[in-house]
This record gives structure tokens, C-alpha cells and sequence, in this order.
């Protein structure tokens, strides 16, 4: 090949954007003040996302917060921070309201000042490189999460246990996800290959569609499911949308009206060829690397976390044959709000040993454990979790609550704790039970079903 004929070549490699950006010369004025509106929110909801480690910024921020809560939507209560995985709390919501106006103000401002303007072909093309570097991060990110399976772990024991009625609809999805280690490697792999698709500039719409479709089912199991990620989820879909904006006509003309579509050439960011060619390779290596860093952290909170690591000591489900509190044996009665009917030793779930104590009345409460078989301790420390249901629940006034006991194991199925919890004497006899008896853990996969197995 010779140069001439390479030339046309190399130019198509260095181009960046997606051929359906609006024509420089033919803006509408909708558009216009569309674009101003969007490139100043997402410039403002993005950059928020990755400046609130800044611990000044924050502090700004959350005064705003205040203020706006209490004199612009007149709250009756007042606006708290903390920090408990949830992305949908009030804070949350005022902070977005806190952008939405912001971002109208910007787009006010700038339609005033620059009014003349016919057309943001230049910045549109900045602004698409800055949502694909976010979106496709937290795509892979996201996706890598389960494709590791942190995000969604084995069934806790615990769950096993629980009544049915008593999870919540967000624990209903987890156990869902968390059941199925294919369905959920496979959601993830969707994700983390639209997110590198969206990175790699060429395919930016291919990886557009994609992600706007599991982006849209995560929002869909957000909402139906009383996700405390609503809000996110929601933001990371409308990337998707606005990637996708461009090539609305194209995509109609094509799926709805069977049209036949010519190629719209690229065009280039740079009038310099050596600097398109130094961002294409910027974004292709950034379509590589995020991904891998993304699966490396999965992999490494999950060890961090116990989730990837070996079971514990004593890990299983150990249902309690004798239980005395305060000296006095308790009957075993389903209506007893004090005896405990099984005792569940887990992993990874907030420490790396985590016990479940679960009383007769169906009432729950996790605990971070210290054990020590050969000093034979078996120490609870106090949870942190405000969601976590126990009639043994531990404020924070409580600061001298301690559970401290003994262990024995006479057999290898059979342990006996002994000592004092909340300043009560516990003395319990415990024996493991098998997990295969859980439909969950032994019902598997089947090719052929005669009859629906529906329980």
C-alpha cells in the first residue's frame, strides 16, 4: 500500500466521535439550549462524584444541603449524613435538585452571553469523551463486581433461615442474584463489555445501546425493588441516552423504517493528526486498563471482605437444642422472644467471621465475630448496621455492651457456649445441621422437567 492510499486509512484510525454528531452549521436553537443545559449538569453531577473525597468540597456541599432543606423546601425534619450505602437518601435528593437548578442557570446564563453561537460541535465532542470515560468506568466497575461475584456473594446461611415473609424486597433480588452464579457472571460480562465498548471510540454507539439495555434493567430492579441506588442508576442511564442522542434518527431510520444507511464520516477532534492519534490510543488504552483494574479490585475486596477466601471455623448452620438465659432453661415456643433457634457462622458479611443469632419469634441480628478456638473465646462485637433486625439491638448509648463466651466442642457437630450477653447469662447447646436439606443449596439445574418444581 502506498502512502497516498494509507493516508484515507490513517485518518479514519485517528477520528474519535460518532458520525451522527449534530451538523456544525444547522443547530436548532432547541438543541442548542438543550446541550448547554446537559453539559452543564453532567459536567456538575459527574465532577461531584469524584470530588467528594475532597473533604472542603464535601463541607460546602452539605451546608448547601442544609440550607436548601430548610428554607427553599421548607423540610419538617432536619437533613443528616451519614454514611450507610444508600445513594437515595434526602441529602441525596436535594443535592440533585441543588444541581438541576444550578444547571439551569447555567444554561440561562450562557444562552444570554452567547446567543450568536450557531453550533457546539467542538464542545459536544469533549463532552461525549468526558461521559464515556465515566460511564464506561462505572460499567466495568459495576460489571466487574459480578463477574468476581462481591457484589453478589453465595446465599448467606442466614438467609436459609430467615422466614420467607420477613426479607425485605431488596434482600429478595440479592438472594435472586445471589442463587444464580451464571446469571450473575453474565449480567456482569454485559456490562463490563458495554463499558468497553462505549471507551473504544468506533464503537461508542454499539456500546451505547447495550448499556442503555442493562442500565435500564438495573434501574427497572432499582425501583421495583426499593434499591437504594435509584438515583445513580438512573444518572448512569441517561449517559447511556445522551451517547445515544445523536444517532436517534439514524437508529429509527434504520430499526422502525428499514432503511438503508450510507456512512457518515468521523470527524476529527484535532486539526493535528499526531494529537488525534495520541487520544485515540489514550481512550483504546483506557478501554483496556479500566476493565482490568476494575476485575483486580472485585478480586481484592472480596478477599479483603473473607467472601473469595476459605470457609471458617465452625462455619454452618447450627440449630440450638438447649438454651438457657438467666438460669432458666427456656421450652422451645415460636412465640418466645428471648430463646434462640439457630446460631449461623458465616463469612465476609461485614467482617471476615460473621455470627447470626435467630430467636423463635423469627427476629434476627448479625454480629462481626472474634474466635479463638484455642483460647476457646467466642467474642460478638457490637454491629453497626441500623437495618439489621434484632429485639437485641445496640445503640450507640450502650457503650459498655459486651457478648463474651466460652466455647466447647465435645464432638464435631456439637458445640456448647457459655457466658454473658447484654449482662445476661447465656448457656446454649448447639448442633450443625447439613445445608443440603435447603432446597436452595440441592434443587440445581435440569434440562428435562416432566412437571414444574414450583415451591
Amino acid at each position: 500500500m502506498t502512502g497516498t492510499q494509507a493516508t484515507p486509512a490513517l485518518r479514519a484510525a485517528a477520528q474519535t466521535e460518532s458520525p451522527a454528531s449534530p451538523n456544525p452549521m444547522q443547530w436548532h436553537w432547541l438543541t442548542r439550549v438543550g446541550f448547554r443545559f446537559f453539559f452543564a449538569y453532567f459536567l456538575l453531577y459527574n465532577s461531584s462524584i469524584f470530588l467528594r473525597a475532597d473533604g472542603t468540597y464535601e463541607q460546602m456541599w452539605r451546608a448547601v444541603v442544609v440550607w436548601v432543606g430548610k428554607h427553599v423546601l421548607h423540610l419538617g425534619y432536619p437533613v443528616t449524613f451519614f454514611t450507610n450505602g444508600s445513594g437515595d437518601t434526602t441529602s441525596d435528593y436535594i443535592r440533585v435538585f441543588c444541581y438541576l437548578i444550578l444547571g439551569a442557570t447555567a444554561c440561562m446564563v450562557w444562552s444570554v452571553l452567547d446567543r450568536r453561537r450557531k453550533e457546539y460541535g467542538k464542545f459536544h465532542r469533549w463532552l461525549r469523551i468526558y461521559v464515556r470515560l465515566v460511564l464506561g468506568a462505572f460499567l466495568a466497575y459495576y460489571g466487574a463486581g459480578k463477574v468476581i461475584k462481591v457484589q453478589f456473594p453465595p446465599i448467606p446461611l442466614s438467609t436459609l433461615v430467615e422466614r420467607y415473609g420477613d426479607s425485605s424486597p431488596m434482600a429478595l433480588l440479592w438472594t435472586m442474584m445471589e442463587y444464580s452464579t451464571p446469571y450473575t457472571f453474565f449480567t456482569g460480562a454485559v456490562e463490563m463489555l458495554a463499558g468497553i465498548l462505549v471507551l473504544a471510540p468506533r464503537l461508542t454507539m454499539l456500546g451505547s445501546l447495550l448499556g442503555a439495555a442493562a442500565l435500564g434493567n438495573v434501574f427497572m430492579l432499582n425501583i421495583c425493588y426499593d434499591v437504594p441506588v435509584k438515583l445513580f442508576s438512573f444518572h448512569l442511564l441517561m449517559m447511556a441516552v445522551l451517547l445515544l442522542a445523536p444517532d436517534f434518527r439514524r437508529l429509527t431510520s434504520f430499526f422502525v423504517l428499514h432503511r438503508s444507511l450510507e456512512a457518515v464520516p468521523l470527524r476529527p477532534l484535532f486539526s493535528r493528526r499526531w494529537m488525534n492519534r495520541t487520544l485515540l490510543g489514550l481512550q483504546l488504552a483506557f478501554a483496556v486498563l479500566l476493565p482490568s483494574i476494575a476485575l483486580l479490585f472485585s478480586y481484592q475486596f472480596g478477599n479483603a471482605l473473607g467472601i473469595l477466601g476459605p470457609k471458617p471455623p465452625l462455619y454452618g448452620i447450627w440449630s440450638v437444642e438447649e438454651f438457657n438465659f438467666d438460669g432458666e432453661l427456656r421450652p422451645v415456643l415460636v412465640t418466645d422472644e428471648l430463646r434462640w433457634q439457630w446460631v449461623t457462622i458465616d463469612r465476609g458479611r461485614p467482617a471476615l467471621v460473621t455470627v447470626s443469632l435467630h430467636k423463635m419469634n423469627g427476629e434476627h441480628q448479625r454480629y462481626p465475630l472474634d474466635l479463638d478456638l484455642a483460647k476457646k473465646r467466642f467474642d460478638l462485637n457490637k454491629p453497626t448496621d441500623p437495618t439489621w433486625k434484632s429485639q437485641y439491638r445496640i445503640e450507640q448509648q450502650q457503650p459498655n455492651w459486651k457478648a463474651q463466651f466460652t466455647i466447647e466442642q465435645p464432638q464435631p457437630e456439637q458445640i456448647v457456649l457459655d457466658g454473658k450477653m447484654d449482662g445476661h447469662q447465656i448457656h446454649a447447646k448447639l448442633r450443625l445441621q447439613p445445608e443440603a436439606k435447603y432446597l436452595l443449596q440441592n434443587r440445581g439445574f435440569h434440562w428435562i422437567n416432566e412437571y414444574p418444581f414450583n415451591r
